[in-house]
C-alpha cells in the first residue's frame, strides 16, 4: 500500500470499527496486529471437541446493535455474510433453590411476570425501564458521543432548559445510585432482584458501585428491546466480514506485526517501528491498547503527566471462562430455561456483592456468580446435530490470588494462577452448574477452562484477565476515562489517538471509541 493515512495498532472491535469508518471516508488504513489473528477479545475456536465452535471470550452483541457503529456498518457487514440470532428470551436467573425468572422481549409479558413474583413489581419494572425511555435523549448520547464537545454542551444546555437545572441535577443524582438502591427500594421479589443484580458485572461494576443502578436499568431496557444476539456460525464470522470490508475499501491488515514503538518527530506522531525494524510513516497513529501499553511500552519519551496518570490507573477484576461440549442439550431441573440466551446462577444481590468483594480482595469466591450462555440453543451450527455447547463466564475472579474464601483451594506461591488452581476452581463452578441439570456429568464430552492468567496470555491488553480495559469506577469513567485530564480520544501528542475499552465510552462490544475517533478525524 502507499503511505497510509492512518495506522491502527491492535485489531479489537474498536480498531476494526475505526478502520472501517475511516475506509468509508476514503482513507487508506493499515491495521497492525501482533498476534496471528485479528479480533482482540473476539475469538472463535474449537476449544473442546471436533465439531464444537466456542466464542472464547466475547459473545453477546446487544451493545453493538444499540450503537452508532452498527447503524453505520451493519448493512456492509451483512453484505459480507454476517447474520445475528434474534433470541426472544435474552436473559434469566436461576437461584440455588430452583426459583427462576426469565425476561422476554415483550413489555406486557415482563410486567405480568414480575407482578406474579410480587405484587407491585410489575409496575416497578415498568418504572425502571421507563426512566431510561424518558431520559433516552440524554443518557444514550452521553454514552455514545464525545463528551468534550460542542455537541455535548448543546445537549446539556437543552436538557437544562427542558428539565430546569435542579431537575437535571436530580436526574444525574438518581443515575449515580447503585443497583442495590434501585432493586431493594423498588422491587420486592428477591428473584426479580436477582435477575438484574448480576448484569452490572458485565459493565465492570458491582451492585454496590456508584451508577450501577442506572447501568442495570439501561441493560434491562436494551435486553428487552434488542435481545442478546450472537453471531451465527461464531463471532469469527464477524471478524471475517470486517476484514473483507476493510480490504474492499483499500485498507490493509497485517497480522504477526508487532509494533515496538510509536515514532514521534518534532513533537508529533510520525509513524511506527515494528519489532523487526521496519518503519512505516503516517501522520495519524491510533492505538487500541491500554494506558500501560501506550505509555510504558510504545513511546520512548512519553509525556511525564501521562506516565504519572498511568501509574495511578487501576485495573479491575479478572475474568474466568469455562466451555463445555455436551452430548445433548442441558436438561434443566427448572422448566422454561432451555431457550434463554444468558442465564445467571446466583442467589441475588447479597450473593453477587459477596463474590465481588471476595474477588477484589484477592480471594477465590466461595460461590461465584455464573453466567451461562447457551449458544447452540440460538445457533445449532455451533455443535454436531443433537449435541450442545455451553459458554460460562465468571466476572468475579481475582487477578492475583491471596486465598480461597471457601478455604478449600490452597493459594499458589506468589499468587499467580496455575493449572491446578484453575482446574480446582473450575470443579467448584461445575458442581454448582451440575446441581441444576439432570445428568450433567454424564453428558460432558469435554471442557476447557481459561483463568485470568490464560486470558491475559491471549491478549496483553487484558491486564490480569480484566476484559474491561481498567476498573470502571466513577473516577475512571465518563469524563475521566482513562485519565482525569483526558479530552476525548486525543492524547498529549498531536497525531496520536487512543481508543479501546480504556477510553470513553468504556468496555463492551459496541465499538464506540473506534467510531467516535473516526468521526473526529473526519
Amino acid at each position: 500500500m502507499e503511505r497510509p493515512d492512518a495506522i491502527i495498532v491492535g485489531s479489537g472491535i474498536n480498531a476494526l470499527v475505526c478502520a472501517a469508518m475511516l475506509g468509508k471516508r476514503g482513507k487508506r488504513v493499515l491495521v497492525l496486529e501482533r498476534n496471528g489473528e485479528i479480533g482482540g477479545c473476539i475469538r472463535t475456536e474449537a476449544l473442546t471437541a471436533p465439531g464444537f465452535l466456542h466464542d472464547v471470550m466475547a459473545t453477546t452483541w446487544v451493545l453493538f446493535h444499540a450503537g452508532p457503529a452498527y447503524a453505520a456498518l451493519g448493512a456492509d457487514l451483512a453484505r459480507h455474510g454476517v447474520e445475528f440470532t434474534d433470541p426472544q428470551h435474552p436473559t434469566g436467573v436461576l437461584r440455588p433453590n430452583g426459583a427462576a425468572a426469565v425476561l422476554t422481549r415483550d413489555r406486557a409479558a415482563n410486567v405480568a411476570m414480575f407482578e406474579a413474583l410480587a405484587e407491585g413489581d410489575g409496575d416497578a419494572f415498568a418504572r425502571g425501564v421507563g426512566e431510561v425511555e424518558a431520559n433516552a435523549d440524554l443518557f444514550f448520547p452521553l454514552l455514545g458521543q464525545q463528551l468534550w464537545s460542542r455537541q455535548t454542551a448543546t445537549l446539556l444546555g437543552k436538557a437544562a432548559l427542558q428539565r430546569r437545572p435542579r431537575g437535571l441535577a436530580a436526574v444525574f443524582g438518581e443515575a449515580l445510585a447503585p443497583a442495590r438502591a434501585w432493586l431493594e427500594s423498588d422491587i420486592r421479589s428477591e428473584t426479580a432482584q436477582a435477575l438484574f443484580a448480576p448484569w452490572v458485572l458485565h459493565a465492570g461494576l458491582g451492585p454496590d458501585t456508584a451508577y450501577s443502578g442506572m447501568m442495570a436499568k439501561v441493560i434491562a431496557f436494551s435486553l428487552e428491546a434488542l435481545g442478546a444476539p450472537i453471531v451465527k456460525g461464531g463471532a469469527q464470522s464477524l471478524l471475517d466480514a470486517f476484514r473483507a470490508l476493510i480490504l474492499e475499501q483499500g485498507g490493509e491488515i497485517r497480522t504477526g506485526a508487532d509494533v515496538a514503538r510509536i515514532d514521534v518527530e518534532g513533537g508529533e506522531a510520525s509513524g511506527v517501528t515494528l519489532a523487526d525494524g521496519e518503519r512505516i510513516a503516517t501522520r495519524r497513529v491510533i492505538a487500541s491498547v491500554t494506558p500501560d501499553q501506550l505509555y510504558y511500552r510504545l513511546l520512548d519519551a512519553p509525556p511525564a503527566a501521562a506516565v504519572e496518570a498511568t501509574r495511578k490507573y487501576r485495573y479491575g477484576r479478572g475474568n474466568f471462562q469455562l466451555h463445555y461440549a455436551l452430548d445433548r442439550p442441558p436438561r434443566w431441573k427448572t422448566e422454561g430455561l432451555s431457550g434463554v440466551a444468558l442465564l445467571h446462577l446466583t442467589d441475588g444481590i447479597d450473593a453477587v456483592s459477596k463474590a465481588v468483594n471476595e474477588a477484589e480482595r484477592g480471594m477465590l469466591p466461595e460461590v461465584p456468580t455464573i453466567c451461562v450462555g447457551q449458544p447452540t440453543a440460538l445457533d445449532p451450527s455451533r455443535a454436531p446435530e443433537g449435541q450442545a455447547a455451553l459458554w460460562l463466564q465468571m466476572p468475579e475472579a481475582p487477578r492475583r490470588i491471596k486465598g480461597d474464601a471457601a478455604g478449600e483451594i490452597a493459594a499458589p506461591a506468589g499468587g499467580a494462577w496455575t493449572e491446578a488452581v484453575r482446574e480446582a476452581y473450575a470443579d467448584r463452578i461445575e458442581a454448582i452448574l451440575a446441581a441444576h441439570i439432570d445428568g450433567f456429568g454424564e453428558s460432558v464430552i469435554a471442557r476447557s477452562a481459561q483463568s485470568p492468567a490464560d486470558i491475559e496470555a491471549l491478549n496483553m491488553n487484558l491486564v490480569g484477565g480484566d476484559p474491561y480495559g481498567g476498573a470502571c469506577a466513577l473516577d475512571q469513567f465518563f469524563l475521566w476515562r482513562p485519565f482525569k485530564t483526558s479530552v476525548n480520544h486525543r492524547t498529549m501528542i498531536p497525531g496520536l489517538w487512543h481508543i479501546g475499552a480504556s477510553t470513553h465510552p468504556g468496555p463492551g462490544l459496541g465499538g464506540g471509541s473506534g467510531y467516535l475517533a473516526a468521526e473526529a478525524m473526519g
